[in-house]
């Protein structure tokens, strides 16, 4: 049982889960990775003694005698891995996958308290009280109890696990609806926000919107001191509660809270059409996307900092412009978080440049979050790793690591990225108030209905990311007039459409939407021919750790020079790239996956001389040929150094 919203604060609707499958090509073959050896290793690993997570509601159900093993967050992270099952059943119709998780979903049923509390981290420590201490991070996992409840509900009809999610929500609601200093604060890690409001979107119930709405609306009201529900974990910006949303302006505090909170007042912007809340959303983006966004979309500069107004920072948000490479922490959560709020963001205002973000962060920061193979993930994704540089995993649980690792005690982001990746081919269309929008590139059938309710049905043919030709052809539609809008890229300059052959007249700009109009038929084929060109990119003036350096980028993907691909004991910082130098790309079916390598020459510094500092001199050059790798299949040739950004030698 499927159900649709349509709004009238949103300028794009989503389309269906399951309506759009990738047939062939990059993320078709992404999502074989993800369906067979990604979902069935990351259960593995969460319903044995590694993970422990089943183990854990085994355990708060009576079903099983033991402890609680994990972080105060693994139940969200359970939640996650069941959500991203759910996508997979949607696509491959799985009988003996929608079994096995309605046997999850009864454990977790059975783990539930009578009024309905469910936080597995709590009820297995008798010492502690429910809602005692925001540490805690049960908003975390009530908004991802909620979040894949619903998803569970939309793609199979069943209410079983919509049920666990509104017994809980009701609770919740007593809890925190009413005005409590007490409680005033605790909104911490706000998954919630979200769920909440797609729990409202299902059963229309609006005490759900308004009590994300409240949790809004509490931030940034109180004073920023320790209180008993605060002990224990930084406070102020690092939370986002020193400023109140709507007076916001800069992007603050641990990215993956910030963003998760700015993806759930988008939210309920798009229930309420509060303007007022629109223009802080506004106002945040362009704090993260031009002042603190790394050229791969990720975000989060910094594992340990300090904000402008001088809180405690971790895994988070730090100055404008102060970027990083080596020491970057782009924790994977973040960046998709990045992700979500751009998707969000779409939605409302209908505009090409939030899915440049989307699709920034999907073909380079967060798909480098995972290995080709599927079963081994990084948490931090600097943009440049040198051997013996830091003492990685001096601290317990810590999150770098030099190489992708099997399991991560922190296990966030892993069954984050899958959840991802499983739901890729959801994010790649819209429903406009009369037609399709289409946003993500690469081959797929698309069978949905636009917002009148007529059908649509259409094929789409690519090998994009490696290639900029699309071809897409009309199997079904309604016979009067409808629009088709094609994202081009922000870096398609010069891109060509053709229908049925012609090409299609007026300004196509990139970074925009081309909006065509008209009484469209089946067999009709539209073709798109986006320049792949290879750029070099450089970073704005102000950001100091990347003057004089650049970044090679073709199409939508960023690329990246790997140890493997240099002469013998040559560090990647011996490296440099002439501007002048020609470079072309070839595909190898077989290496890494199947991707498109950047074929040049790359120049090494003959005269070094040794000493901190030396009298400058003008050096001499020794040239190499050599290959540069997608940035996000670093790392799958075993411990590399790497770097994206390379220093730039101008030529006479």
């Amino acid at each position: 049982m499927r159900k649709k919203f349509n709004n009238t604060n949103q300028k794009l609707t989503p389309i269906q889960i399951g309506d759009c499958r990738w047939t062939t090509g990059f993320w078709a073959n992404k999502f074989k990775t993800c369906e067979e050896n990604m979902v069935p290793y990351m259960e593995k690993l969460l319903c044995g003694d590694t993970g422990h997570a089943l183990n854990n509601f085994k355990i708060a159900a009576g079903l099983k005698k033991g402890t609680h093993k994990g972080m105060f967050w693994h139940d969200g992270d359970f939640y996650k891995w069941i959500e991203a099952a759910v996508y997979v059943y949607a696509q491959n119709g799985d009988k003996k996958l929608l079994k096995k998780i309605d046997q999850y979903i009864e454990i977790i049923g059975k783990a539930q308290m009578e009024d309905g509390y469910l936080q597995t981290q709590i009820q297995l420590r008798p010492e502690v009280d429910r809602y005692e201490n925001r540490k805690y991070h049960e908003m975390y996992n009530t908004g991802h109890l909620l979040i894949t409840a619903c998803v569970h509900y939309q793609v199979t009809g069943k209410k079983n696990f919509l049920d666990i999610a509104v017994k809980h929500a009701d609770l919740l609601h007593t809890i925190f609806y009413p005005e409590t200093k007490q409680y005033g604060r605790f909104g911490f890690n706000q998954t919630q926000i979200m769920g909440l409001v797609e729990l409202f979107r299902i059963t229309k119930d609006k005490k759900y919107l308004h009590l994300a709405e409240r949790f809004i609306n509490n931030r940034g009201k109180y004073e920023v001191v320790h209180h008993d529900t605060t002990k224990g974990y930084p406070i102020g910006d690092m939370v986002q509660e020193r400023v109140a949303l709507r007076d916001a302006s800069e992007a603050a505090g641990h990215a993956v809270l910030a963003l998760y909170y700015y993806a759930g007042a988008a939210d309920v912007y798009s229930e309420t059409g509060e303007r007022k809340l629109l223009q802080a959303l506004d106002r945040l983006w362009e704090s993260v996307t031009q002042k603190k966004m790394y050229v791969t979309g990720a975000v989060g500069q910094t594992h340990y900092g300090a904000s402008s107004n001088r809180d405690k920072i971790e895994e988070g948000f730090i100055d404008d412009f102060m970027m990083p490479n080596m020491t970057a922490y782009n924790e994977t959560c973040a960046n998709i978080c990045n992700a979500m709020f751009s998707y969000r963001m779409l939605g409302i205002k209908g505009e090409a440049k939030y899915v440049d973000i989307m699709e920034l962060v999907l073909l380079n920061s967060a798909l480098s979050g995972i290995d080709i193979k599927g079963k081994n993930y990084f948490y931090a994704n600097p943009l440049r790793m040198i051997h013996n540089s830091r003492v990685y995993k001096a601290h317990e649980n810590d999150t770098e690591s030099p190489v992708r690792e099997p399991y991560l005690e922190c296990f966030c982001c892993p069954p984050n990225l899958v959840r991802t990746i499983a739901k890729s081919s959801k994010w790649a269309y819209s429903l406009s108030e009369n037609g399709l929008a289409v946003n993500l590139y690469g081959a797929n059938k698309l069978k949905t209905k636009l917002s009148d309710g007529s059908d649509i049905q259409l094929v789409q043919k690519t090998e994009y990311p490696w290639d900029g030709d699309i071809s897409i052809t009309l199997k079904k539609c309604k016979s009067t007039a409808f629009d088709i809008l094609f994202r081009i890229p922000d870096w398609a300059t010069g891109a060509t459409i053709s229908v049925n052959g012609e090409k299609i007249k007026g300004i196509i700009k990139a970074g925009t939407f081309k909006k065509i109009k008209k009484t469209w038929k089946a067999g009709d084929t539209i073709r798109l021919s986006l320049p792949m060109n290879i750029t070099l990119v450089e970073g704005h003036p102000r950001i100091e750790e990347v003057r004089n350096q650049v970044a090679v980028k073709r199409g939508p993907v960023v690329y990246c020079i790997e140890s493997p691909d240099l002469p013998n004991d040559t560090s990647i910082l011996d490296v440099y790239l002439s501007e002048s130098e020609e470079m072309s790309v070839s595909y190898k079916e077989k290496f890494l996956g199947g991707v498109a390598v950047i074929n040049s020459n790359l120049l090494l510094r003959k005269d070094k001389k040794k000493g901190l500092y030396r009298t400058l001199e003008k050096p001499t050059w020794e040239s190499f040929p050599t290959q540069l790798v997608p940035y996000f299949a670093w790392s799958n040739r075993g411990m590399a150094e790497m770097t994206v950004f390379m220093p730039i030698v101008w030529e006479d």
